[in-house]
C-alpha cells in the first residue's frame, strides 16, 4: 500500500467521522448516518474526478473507500454511545483534519493531470470543501464554507504551498506534511481565535437633496 493511498483512506475516515457527528446531532437513524458519512467523505473526490474526466471515480474503482467510510461512521456511533456526546469543537476539529488532507490530495491529483496551477488550486479546494457542503445542505445546516471564520482560504494557502514545494523538488513526503500542516494550522487558528477575512459592506447612500 502506497503512502498516497493510505493517506487518502485516512482522509476518508476523518471526513466520515465528521459526517457521522453531524448526522448524530440531527438524531438520524443508522442508515441516515451512513449516507451522510459516505457523502461527506467521498463527495469532494467524486466531483473532482468528474470534472477532471478521471473515470471511473475512485470509490467505484476501489470499494475499500466505501468500507472505510462505513467502518469510521459505525466506530463513531459506538464511541459516542460509550463515552458522551461530542462538543461542537470536536466536530470542527475533525472537519479541519479532513479539510487539510483532502485539499492536498485534490491538488496532487490535479497536478498529475497536468492542469494549470489555477485549476490545481481549485481542484484542491473543491476536494476539501465539497463533501462538507453537501453534508451541511442535506442536514439543513449553513455550510462551514459560508461561515465568517476562515475556511476555504486555508485550503487555497495549503494548495499553493504544496504546489510551490513540489516545484522545488523537495522530498514528496515533506511537501505533503508541510502543506497539510499549513491548512490545519490556519483552520484550527481560525476556530480558536475566530479569525475571519475583512468583510465588504455596501453602504446605502441618501438620495441627492436629502438632508
Amino acid at each position: 500500500m502506497s503512502w498516497f493511498y493510505a493517506f487518502d483512506l485516512f482522509g476518508v475516515a476523518v471526513f466520515a467521522i465528521s459526517g457521522a457527528l453531524v448526522a448524530g446531532r440531527k438524531s438520524m437513524d443508522l442508515f441516515g448516518v451512513l449516507v451522510i458519512a459516505i457523502v461527506t467523505s467521498l463527495g469532494g473526490g467524486t466531483l473532482r474526478d468528474t470534472i477532471l474526466d478521471n473515470h471511473p471515480v475512485v470509490w467505484i474503482r476501489d470499494d475499500l473507500y466505501i468500507l472505510v467510510a462505513v467502518l469510521a461512521a459505525l466506530g463513531t456511533i459506538v464511541w459516542v454511545r460509550l463515552t458522551r456526546p461530542i462538543h461542537e469543537t470536536g466536530l470542527l476539529v475533525a472537519d479541519a483534519f479532513g479539510l487539510a488532507i483532502f485539499t492536498v490530495i485534490g491538488t496532487q491529483v490535479a497536478l498529475a493531470q497536468s492542469v494549470p496551477v489555477s485549476a490545481a488550486v481549485i481542484m484542491g479546494v473543491m476536494t476539501g470543501v465539497a463533501g462538507g457542503v453537501i453534508r451541511d445542505i442535506i442536514c439543513n445546516e449553513i455550510p462551514l464554507i459560508f461561515h465568517r471564520e476562515i475556511y476555504a482560504t486555508a485550503c487555497i494557502v495549503g494548495s499553493l504551498v504544496y504546489i510551490v514545494l513540489s516545484r522545488l523538488e523537495t522530498p514528496a513526503d515533506l511537501d505533503v506534511a508541510i502543506a497539510v500542516s499549513t491548512v490545519l494550522a490556519i483552520r484550527l487558528a481560525a476556530i480558536r481565535w475566530h479569525l475571519e477575512l475583512p468583510r465588504f459592506h455596501l453602504l446605502d447612500r441618501k438620495p441627492a437633496g436629502d438632508d
